[in-house]
């Protein structure tokens, strides 16, 4: 009976030896898998608020850009940090009287003029609504919704010239143009696309239309423009002083070019004089030789080259 009790025994023993390992593996490979689908769900969590931040933040921006005074801010505050980056604090002016009126253009450069300061007005301006339909109007490929669109866009920015041309432009007091910025580098583009519009508005309203990155390199060539002018007069400073410290070291310096130029003045007078009496004597000898006869002559003429 032992003997036939042994083996039974024994398979029980490895039966449960394998279950147990095989419980163990499962129960393993069950928290590995676990583990890892909760990694993941808590990255799409994570994703998912990301997601909700941005649409947020969308939704933000949307709200900022369809409020027509946050608009205005919007570009002001693009234009203000151009002109700080570009030009030094004491050469511009933020909200600028321009000719003694009520009105206040957003900003001005200060021009040298012949007899005093002339300022060149600077506005921004973002007609976001006719631009956002023309957009619109690219993406669903509608050529008359384009058209139209585009032109309320053209409408909209001579409008904004117009604007800026009757309250800021005044001359003597003001350059006799002045720059429209607008803050979005593609709505610039939609209005270089329309051929000779910028020049139009040029031309009728005396406003130059720019983008960030034109406005940007007008900015520059004004400072470059300051910059010359600022070593010219430097150099005429220098030049004065100069001319006033060195005054008494070179005053003996032309008294005695005046001296010198009177000494050889004086030197030609004498060796004209000198000359000219010694060719008058000559001059006579060769006459009385020409007057006597031939043998008197000969004689003279032998005794003068003795």
């Amino acid at each position: 009976m032992n003997s036939s009790k042994t083996p039974k025994c024994a398979s029980k023993k490895i039966r449960e030896t394998v279950d147990e390992k095989l419980q163990k593996t499962l129960e393993l490979r069950l928290g590995q898998s676990f583990e890892l689908v909760s990694n993941q769900l808590q990255a799409v969590q994570k994703g998912l608020g990301e997601m909700q931040s941005l649409a947020n933040g969308v939704g933000d921006l949307k709200r900022v850009l369809t409020n027509v005074k946050s608009r205005g801010i919007l570009g002001e505050y693009q234009l203000q940090a151009l002109l700080e980056n570009m030009l030094a604090p004491d050469q511009y002016i933020l909200n600028a009287a321009v000719n003694g009126t009520r009105d206040r253009v957003e900003f001005a450069v200060k021009m040298p003029g012949q007899d005093e300061m002339v300022l060149l007005p600077m506005d921004s301006k973002f007609p976001q609504e006719s631009y956002l339909r023309l957009v619109d109007a690219y993406e669903l490929a509608d050529k008359a919704a384009i058209d139209f669109y585009r032109q309320e866009l053209i409408k909209a920015v001579k409008k904004s010239a117009l604007e800026i041309q009757t309250k800021y432009i005044h001359p003597p007091a003001t350059t006799d143009f002045a720059i429209l910025f607008l803050p979005v580098e593609s709505l610039y583009a939609e209005i270089l696309r329309e051929p000779g519009l910028a020049q139009q508005i040029q031309q009728d309203f005396k406003v130059i239309v720019t983008g960030p990155t034109t406005l940007s390199a007008i900015l520059n060539s004004l400072q470059m423009g300051f910059r010359t002018l600022a070593i010219q007069k430097k150099g005429v400073r220098r030049f004065g002083r100069y001319s006033v410290q060195s005054k008494p070291s070179l005053e003996p310096l032309v008294s005695f070019w005046k001296k010198t130029q009177q000494k050889i003045h004086e030197a030609n007078s004498e060796l004209d004089k000198l000359v000219g009496v010694r060719t008058r004597v000559i001059q006579r000898k060769l006459k009385e030789i020409q007057e006597l006869p031939d043998k008197e002559s000969k004689k003279i003429a032998g005794r003068l080259s003795k």
